[in-house]
């Protein structure tokens, strides 16, 4: 059930009949003798309740959130918001006319009410969202306070003071940041009117950029695809160049959110295309937003999406795939995993159980003492499988395995051996963090090949300024798939990587340290 309030055919005839039962045949003379103003003042009054009940839900009142307050209403002002005082929100497809966008979009909160929204894709499993479920959530209540204060500072890397600190510490130069304001620009330019993204972003441009994604209706992956190149670079909701920008990315991603009864109720940002992966890459986005912030509107939503990642694992193996429950596969596992990071960064519930199962799943997958992971079971080919071995080493890193592990040093050096790639950047995404938190001369190496090949290889003309894109269309790939806006925000979020985590291992592993 979307949370965005809509009518259905069948509401609209039980209103029709239920307007029809107000006048009963037997006082036909009341109908006579009232004046005609009392009579359609009686029946007006009579629809508004009926719309009312029907599009009023609590549940909306309590997730109307960036939509209400540009710098953070407080729960009790969330509480007591009167949804009746906003226009309400109509469902419609996103435009097909090309539009154009400013780098930073700067409409007041209240005109984004106005903003028409794209069809919520039903729950695969058919459940049925219930109200008064919100208030059942809880912060986390498994954290000490010590832990809960390193978490809340997690993030702080991406403060303009730290950044030129870190970026100086870990290789980045002048000429990567610049990489990256231009970047931003383009994502920017490339929103749709109504706070989403697309990964056909030609419905903006024209195809005047190119190499459009083909899953164009995966609105809540693309959007949160979009969205963390900025939380990367330090710009919230409530402070930075863009946040406006990423204030109607996430104001779209929570009216986007299907809410379902359960012990704990969840969440679900779960679509057609972008399955499982939509909900992960959305739950990072709202959880870092959260950890960022502490805006009391996003703790709600961002729980609830933890809540669905622990309920869509599969019960036996540990892992998830594109279906709730469904055995895992390496590569939705990681992006569940680094969820749930993003969430204990924020101070939220983290069920250690869900943890645990992970890493059994992990184990099912694994070669070489951990060196090596498989996409669904162990790959015999450890050279074929790059990709997933970058993903299952992070992972590992996060859970706890020491930078002395076997497991850990081997899978680095057979990454540091592959090298980056020129035409998978979801690879270089993940092996690039790998490098990156192990640090030393494999790192340095790393990065000044890395680092050099995104520089480079950046738009820097016409309307694809500022853009990158890898592969080729014709694979079945995540470059096919995501086309240009996917490739330009994951390399984005690469040349990111100085600052936007702190690090595992080093001098400051001790208080900087993060263990699922």
């Amino acid at each position: 059930m979307a949370i965005v309030p809509s009518i259905s055919p069948d509401d609209q005839v039980i209103e029709a009949e239920t307007i029809q039962d107000v006048k009963p045949r037997r006082n036909l003379w009341v109908w006579t003798t009232v004046p005609g103003w009392a009579i359609s003042l009686i029946i007006h009054v009579a629809l508004l309740m009926i719309l009312a009940a029907i599009s009023m839900e609590p549940v909306q009142k309590a997730l109307a959130i960036l939509t209400v307050s540009s710098n953070g209403a407080s729960a009790e002002s969330i509480q007591s918001f009167d949804i009746s005082d906003a226009p309400a929100p109509t469902l419609s497809e996103p435009t097909e006319e090309p539009v154009s966008l400013p780098a930073a979009a700067t409409a007041p909160v209240a005109e984004m009410m106005e903003v028409a929204l794209d069809p919520v894709i039903t729950n695969p499993l058919g459940e049925i969202p219930v109200e008064n479920v919100i208030d059942q959530i809880a912060p986390s209540s498994l954290l000490s306070d010590a832990m809960s204060n390193q978490m809340t500072q997690a993030l702080s890397s991406r403060s303009s003071n730290m950044k030129k600190e870190m970026l100086e510490k870990f290789g980045g130069t002048a000429a990567s940041e610049q990489a990256v304001a231009r970047s931003l620009a383009w994502i920017a330019a490339h929103q749709l009117p109504n706070g989403a993204w697309s990964f056909g972003h030609d419905r903006v441009c024209r195809g005047q950029c190119g190499e459009a994604g083909n899953y164009v209706n995966s609105y809540n992956a693309a959007t949160a695809v979009a969205l963390l190149p900025f939380l990367g670079a330090g710009q919230t909701h409530l402070d930075g160049q863009y946040k406006d920008t990423v204030k109607k990315g996430l104001a779209f991603l929570i009216k986007r959110m299907e809410i379902t009864a359960g012990t704990p109720p969840r969440g679900s940002w779960h679509e057609a295309n972008g399955n499982m992966y939509s909900h992960g890459l959305a739950a990072i986005a709202v959880c870092e937003a959260y950890a960022m912030t502490k805006d009391p509107d996003l703790e709600k939503p961002a729980q609830l999406a933890l809540n669905y990642i622990a309920w869509a694992q599969d019960p036996r193996g540990g892992g998830w795939r594109y279906s709730p429950q469904q055995p895992g596969d390496t590569s939705v596992v990681g992006w569940q995993l680094m969820a749930l990071k993003s969430g204990l960064m924020g101070g939220l519930t983290i069920y250690p159980e869900t943890v645990k199962k992970a890493g059994f799943f992990l184990d099912s997958v694994q070669t070489n003492d951990g060196a090596y992971y498989g996409y669904d079971a162990p790959s015999a080919n450890p050279a074929g499988s790059a990709a997933t071995t970058s993903i299952g080493l992070l992972c590992r890193m996060y859970m706890g395995w020491p930078k002395e592990k076997k497991g850990i040093a081997d899978g680095v050096k057979f990454i540091a051996g592959v090298g980056p790639s020129k035409t998978n950047v979801y690879y270089n995404y993940y092996a690039t963090q790998v490098m990156r938190q192990y640090g030393g001369p494999e790192w340095d190496r790393w990065n000044e090949a890395m680092r050099n090949q995104l520089v480079d290889s950046q738009e820097k003309s016409g309307h694809a300024a500022g853009s990158w894109f890898s592969g080729t269309l014709e694979d079945w790939s995540h470059e096919q798939q995501g086309g240009r806006l996917y490739c330009t925000a994951m390399s984005t979020m690469i040349l990111e990587v100085y600052y936007r985590y702190m690090p595992l291992y080093g001098d400051k592993s001790t208080e900087d340290d993060f263990e699922l």
